[in-house]
């Protein structure tokens, strides 16, 4: 019966291994062609956040990256609104 577990145990163990993978590549090509976008025409602003939210579902380091992005890009629109009253 404890091998069954232990099997069990493996599996999932490989199937987070796996999805952790996916995952990774995923987000990773976005962020690249958010990379590229900035050269070439496109959105970038959007895709390059957007790869790390899916990096971020899996990787602590992705999830401080996607959070110090929101804290910067919150900060800029406050600015941005403080300067718009003075003219």
């Amino acid at each position: 019966m404890a091998t069954i577990r232990r099997g069990g145990q493996m599996a999932r163990g490989a199937l987070r291994q796996a999805r952790r993978l996916v995952v990774l590549v995923t987000g990773l090509t976005v962020v690249a062609v958010g990379a590229a976008m900035i050269v070439l025409p496109g959105p970038a602003v959007v895709v390059i956040p957007l790869g790390l939210a899916i990096l971020a579902t899996e990787f602590m380091w992705a999830r401080r990256l996607l959070d110090n992005m929101k804290a910067r890009a919150r900060h800029l629109v406050r600015k941005s609104k403080r300067d718009d009253g003075v003219q």
